[in-house]
């Protein structure tokens, strides 16, 4: 997201939420929401190519936006994805709207969801059942046995159990069941770690074996590597852009740029500075900074630069107009015709 907390004269900005604090540690700042689909290519590290990065206009939401996102993406890729998603999508509107799509879902859960089981068999009298028994995520006492409860020892986590539990749902989709994985850091007594486990949510095809699907969750965190490269490194928000269209052109620059790094990755020398170590896999950040090396021998195609004389200035007696201020752009959620007749 880029912050513009000082930009009356922007179009279309928005309230946006910033979950480290935005200008002055509050969480919601004016600015631009930008939703990115990456893939992330391999298995460690911070790389993360994006394969689609755009500003969500005014009049769309994230969950519309990224699932257009994933429509234009899925028509050129050669098979299946599994694609992960951070818990604003964990949602029933994100899975109704993805049903059609050719791609796995693993999505983060809040832990403080309502979900739903099976619905018992149908006795034969009144209106069938929708829903089954009800599956809190932070009352353990709503939870049924787990299908599978496996335990590991992983290198940089310790120990961890993670147990599963199928064929759940929301509430507001019964028709798309789900499974759902708890994953916990254990101490060596065999008690949770921390406080708030993660919960995940698989709807697909054929889901991977469960000591490896959450492993392919931690994956996710790579896009956020890859916004803190681009804010620090290829200075994502330090220009003060003056209109949307300005704000596009400089965004679309930021996905060239990674993948020009990450073709370079296997053409430059580690040029590290006094202070850091040599590397043998280069980051992003890594390669950015041997860069240099590279475009030295290419040069550019640019001609140098024409030397002209002094300004003439603004002309004397010609007026000025202030720059239009426009309103911050309130986005509002619909409610539905039930509920509007309920508060009325």
């Amino acid at each position: 997201m880029g912050l513009a907390p000082d930009a009356p004269t922007l179009r279309e900005r928005t309230y946006e939420h910033y979950t480290q604090g935005g200008r002055g540690g509050r969480p919601i700042t004016p600015g631009y929401g930008y939703s990115s689909i990456a893939w992330i290519p391999e298995t460690e590290g911070s790389w993360a190519l994006p394969l689609r990065h755009e500003r969500i206009t005014s009049w769309e939401n994230p969950i519309d936006k990224a699932v257009w996102q994933l429509k234009q993406v899925c028509q050129h890729l050669p098979s299946r994805p599994i694609t992960l998603w951070d818990n604003e999508y964990g949602c029933a509107p994100f899975v109704i709207k993805t049903a059609d799509i050719n791609a796995d879902k693993l999505m983060r859960l809040r832990s403080n969801l309502c979900l739903w089981g099976e619905p018992p068999q149908y006795s034969g009298r009144g209106k069938p059942r929708v829903h089954g028994d009800k599956f809190k995520l932070n009352d353990a006492s709503t939870w049924s046995e787990p299908t599978q409860t496996i335990e590991q020892l992983d290198a940089k986590l310790g120990r961890v159990r993670i147990r599963l539990w199928t064929t759940k749902h929301f509430r507001l989709s019964p028709q798309h069941p789900m499974s759902i994985i708890l994953v916990e850091r254990l101490q060596e007594d065999g008690s949770p770690r921390v406080n708030k486990p993660m919960w995940l949510a698989f709807v697909g095809e054929e889901m991977p074996p469960l000591s490896q699907l959450w492993k392919l969750y931690l994956r996710r965190f790579a896009v956020d590597h890859w916004y803190r490269f681009i804010k620090q490194r290829l200075h994502w928000t330090l220009p003060k852009l003056s209109t949307p269209q300005q704000c596009d052109r400089w965004s679309d620059l930021m996905p060239l740029m990674t993948w020009e790094l990450w073709l370079a990755r296997d053409l430059v020398s580690d040029n590290p500075l006094p202070w850091q170590k040599q590397m043998t896999q280069f980051t992003p950040g890594r390669v950015a900074q041997a860069m240099p090396g590279i475009l030295v021998r290419v040069s550019t195609p640019a001609k140098p630069p024409k030397p002209r004389g002094k300004s003439p200035g603004w002309k004397t007696g010609q007026p000025r107009q202030r720059r239009i201020r426009y309103p911050m752009v309130k986005k509002r959620t619909t409610i539905s015709r039930k509920a509007a007749e309920k508060t009325a």
